[in-house]
């Protein structure tokens, strides 16, 4: 998921920060709250870093840290001490940091005095902005800017680059002492007393500043963020088990998909999309977003109509080499920063990905299955044979991916690092190269069009996509699949040849169904095998590859979206005892990390080390880790609606004394439970039936609907 124009790994930030997270803003501190100048760490918003330094100070020293308090997604506080008192061995001054991140940020900050006696003391806090590009700081390659000034006025300290057009307004309650680079209050903070000030950092971009969505005007819970979080938990299908771990982490889940929806104020009405992770990719993503909000289904499904409609807007219009963008494709991510020369309004899209376009027809087809409103995909129809005659003007029939300019990414599958994608000995492979996933995506976005075309009558177009479906699986299957070796290969280059290395990617033609039966069982049987599978999830890449290492990003390292997929492809095709033991394995993993399933992590196996070891810079949380676990659930319920035929397939595995209520489906909410080896399905709508058994996988040949 590497930033554009950007190869190789997210900057490093160490396990000793805190991450914070609301829409499009993200502020990394230190544990004890303060943000320290020279690294990455930093308060965010649009792409830009508004603060690089923030740091308190009471009469002159540094705060002690004593417990870092988390809460919601945007929200922490933050505990210390500072130092003695004249004349007294230990201090008596506890110290309270409140920081709500959120178009900005707001710090309530506040001191507690211990002691019988008052204490003054006076209270700096450090500020400092290097009006930075995303992009700089994560590639290490921060420009000095010149033109930042620091200017004290009546409310505060104004932090601005002429030559960038922004940078942020600090303003506070009661008023600081403010001069460049500082804000100072002289205190008396009464005996068994407290002193608070509230402290508020809005951005200024291009030249506009406007207010932190956490006004300290306002009442915390009336900011829109908690009101929308709180919606949010209201509306959430709930969850009752004794399974402690399965509780914690969908928790986990739910909240951290909640803080990374993004909302568009021109749009005020219209569902959120939702940005691919933090810190560095808190904007909306092509590939990213779409397979988020799809695994996010069984918990909401405005998120998905949400971000296919805000794709649909951005879909490529014109031949474009600097963007790649082209006519019908969907974009790989959208920009706001400096570097990339894009307005804070608008922003500026980059199109580099090969497989956004078919998930992007995929998940249109999906939600339909689930009964959302037929107006609503209805509309995108013209939008979906823009991507379909994009793909089929580029694959013949598989689909490859070449960069168009050397600004743009080597790689351009899910793989994106520039070593991501190789040969069995170790050798990488150049493009143009078609990934054996992306034929799978392309394969089920033919047949989401067939089922389209179905459901509107017409029988000539669902022939035509059936048909089209039919062809690229046949040639897949002769293409791909390394018969002396019982696996798919990961690819193919520009010369034809198999890139044969085995890697986790078959896991995904799993999914989409385009594998042939005779050929599953191989493919199931060599992802669970030592080489592939660590007892906590299957590796990107085999242990017997020439270019394995299991502290690669793309290389040898479990990431849980990955295994999700690869779980629900195993369920498609009946190997439910394999699928249980990743989901298990990924569940077990997740209590490890704090309920909270990182991006990724090493792909150590498991009888080296008892417990998953952390990859340094994965992103957390990370959108589509996030909802992992609700895929894993899904699967192991084996949950599978297809509205428009009124059917409900649901069978569970591996799953017991377990109740989820007011799940959304056909405009309904629906409640489920498992019991006794038993499941009962309650609230579903007139005229849809609920069958107690898996619906019968799509495998020898195309499933057409009757």
């Amino acid at each position: 998921m590497d930033g554009w124009t950007f190869e190789g790994q997210p900057g490093a930030l160490g396990d000793t920060t805190v991450t914070l997270v609301e829409g499009g803003s993200f502020c990394v501190c230190a544990r004890g709250g303060d943000i320290v100048p020279g690294g990455a760490q930093g308060v965010y918003h649009a792409d830009t870093r508004l603060l690089s330094r923030w740091e308190l100070r009471v009469d002159d020293a540094p705060v002690e840290a004593l417990r870092v308090l988390t809460g919601e997604p945007y929200h922490a506080t933050f505990v210390g001490r500072a130092g003695p008192r004249p004349g007294r061995a230990e201090s008596s001054l506890l110290v309270i940091r409140d920081r709500y991140v959120g178009g900005g940020l707001r710090e309530d900050l506040t001191l507690r005095n211990l002691s019988d006696e008052p204490a003054g003391c006076v209270v700096d806090i450090h500020v400092s902005s290097d009006v930075a590009d995303l992009f700089e700081v994560k590639a290490g390659r921060v420009r000095y800017v010149p033109d930042v000034e620091m200017t004290p006025d009546r409310s505060g300290l104004l932090v601005f680059s002429a030559s960038r057009s922004r940078g942020a307004r600090v303003v506070g309650e009661p008023t600081p002492f403010a001069v460049p680079g500082m804000l100072i209050f002289r205190v008396v903070v009464p005996a068994r007393g407290e002193w608070t000030v509230s402290l508020q950092v809005n951005p200024i971009l291009e030249g506009e500043e406007s207010p932190a969505w956490f006004s300290t005007h306002h009442p915390v819970e009336h900011a829109e963020p908690a009101r929308r979080r709180a919606d949010w938990a209201r509306l959430s299908p709930s969850l009752s088990t004794p399974d402690r771990t399965l509780s914690q982490v969908l928790h986990r889940s739910r909240e951290d998909l909640g803080a990374l929806r993004l909302f568009e104020p021109d749009r005020p009405d219209e569902p959120p999309s939702i940005a691919a992770g933090a810190p560095w990719f808190m904007t909306l993503f092509g590939r990213d977003s779409l397979l988020t909000s799809w695994m996010a289904l069984p918990l909401d499904q405005t998120l998905a109509l949400g971000t296919v409609r805000r794709l649909a807007r951005l879909q490529g219009r014109i031949d474009d080499p600097l963007t790649e963008e082209e006519p019908g494709k969907i974009l790989h991510e959208l920009r706001f920063g400096v570097q990339t020369g894009a307005s804070p309004h608008g922003g500026l899209a980059y199109y580099g990905s090969v497989d956004s376009t078919p998930l992007f027809v995929m998940l249109l087809g999906e939600l339909r299955r689930w009964g959302v409103h037929g107006e609503a995909v209805e509309e995108l129809m013209p939008n979906v044979d823009d991507a379909l005659a994009w793909i089929t003007r580029s694959a013949d029939p598989f689909l490859f991916y070449r960069r168009k300019t050397d600004h743009g990414l080597v790689n351009q599958g899910w793989k994106d690092s520039f070593d991501g994608v190789n040969f069995a000995d170790g050798a990488l492979a150049r493009p143009p190269i078609a990934l054996a996933e992306v034929q799978g995506y392309v394969y089920a976005a033919y047949t989401a069009r067939a089922h389209f075309a179905h459901e509107a009558g017409d029988q000539g177009l669902e022939e035509h996509w059936a048909d089209q479906a039919t062809r690229i699986r046949e040639a897949f299957n002769e293409r791909f699949w390394l018969s002396d070796r019982g696996y798919y290969a990961i690819g193919l280059d520009g010369r034809g040849r198999p890139i044969d290395s085995l890697a986790s990617n078959m896991g995904h033609c799993l999914w989409t169904g385009i594998v042939d039966e005779d050929k599953a069982e191989a493919v199931a049987a060599h992802l669970l095998s030592p080489e592939m599978f660590t007892g906590y999830g299957v590796r990107t890449l085999a242990s017997g590859m020439g270019a394995y290492n299991p502290m690669s990003y793309h290389n040898g390292s479990v990431w849980p979206h990955d295994n999700a997929i690869i779980a629900a492809g195993l369920m498609r095709y009946g190997f439910t005892e394999e699928a249980r033991r990743i989901a298990f394995g990924l569940l077990e993993a997740a209590e490890v990390f704090g309920w909270r399933l990182p991006e990724l992590f090493c792909g150590f196996g498991r009888d080296e080390f008892a417990w998953p070891v952390p990859y340094p810079t994965s992103c957390s949380p990370q959108a589509w880790a996030a909802a992992t676990p609700i895929q894993l659930v899904r699967s192991l319920l084996r949950f599978d609606p297809w509205v428009p035929r009124g059917q409900i397939w649901v069978a569970p595995v591996g799953l017991d004394n377990l109740r989820i209520t007011g799940i959304p489906i056909a405009g309904a909410r629906i409640d489920l439970e498992v019991a006794d080896g038993g499941v009962s399905v309650t609230g579903v709508p007139e005229g849809i039936t609920v069958h107690s058994e898996p619906r019968h996988p799509m495998r020898a040949a195309l499933h057409r609907v009757s």
